[in-house]
């Protein structure tokens, strides 16, 4: 899988991208990344990407032309090309998922007061990561990267590890628990000992329902 993302601030990505279980993707050849800025396609001396919005108002926004060519310059018709907006759908484990099926995924970092609204056309999906504005898309471009990249099959060590996450049946995850036993005076659930499977997957589905109930009841409704 490839991922590209287009970005006034590429210097941010590196620390995250080359990290951890990204960089363990990329030395296995199943994920690889790159970055493009918008200021290399401009004409003018200033690389000005921005200008004021018609009929006035607080900021700036993107301009159409350089952020458009920019995104050409790597679209595919493969290519699936994503906007990072306060604006857009939630982004979530189902999303997640089905993006981690896209051969190359292009996330398309918003800054400023947003982009020139004629630029729409050209995103299959504008995508939320919460009900809140941060400086720019970059932050949210590498959080869907991350939960995007784990997904595609091979990163994770085993295969099942996804499966029992958070989220993936429609709850929180059960309570997990390693050495020692007995932590301050708190002990390990003595079922996770019996070797009963049976008995344990019927524990951890009960504890996650609670978790559920406790932390995310809209989950739990849902569910």
């Amino acid at each position: 899988m490839r991922i590209d993302f287009v970005t006034l601030f590429p210097g941010m990505f590196p620390s995250v991208m080359d990290a951890s279980m990204m960089a363990r993707a990329q030395e296995k050849g199943l994920v690889s990344w790159g970055c493009v800025n918008p200021r290399d396609f401009t004409t003018d001396k200033h690389h000005k990407v921005d200008d004021r919005p018609f009929g006035g108002g607080p900021g700036m926004l993107m301009m159409a032309e350089p952020l458009e060519k920019a995104i050409k310059s790597i679209k595919t018709k493969n290519s699936k090309v994503v906007l990072l907006s306060p604006q857009g759908k939630t982004f979530n484990d189902k999303t997640a998922l089905r993006f981690s099926r896209e051969e190359h995924l292009i996330l398309v970092c918003g800054h400023y007061e947003g982009i020139d609204e004629r630029l729409m056309p050209l995103f299959h999906e504008e995508i939320s990561v919460g009900d809140y504005v941060l400086t720019g898309g970059e932050l949210p471009s590498m959080l869907v990267a991350d939960a995007v990249a784990r997904l595609v099959p091979g990163v994770l060590k085993k295969e099942d590890a996804a499966v029992s996450e958070s989220f993936t049946g429609g709850l929180l995850d059960f309570p997990q628990y390693t050495r020692p036993r007995v932590w301050k005076g708190r002990e390990v659930p003595e079922v996770l000992f019996s070797g009963d499977h049976a008995k344990i997957a019927e524990w951890r589905l009960n504890a996650a329902r609670k978790a559920t109930k406790k932390k995310r009841p809209d989950l739990l409704e849902r569910a």
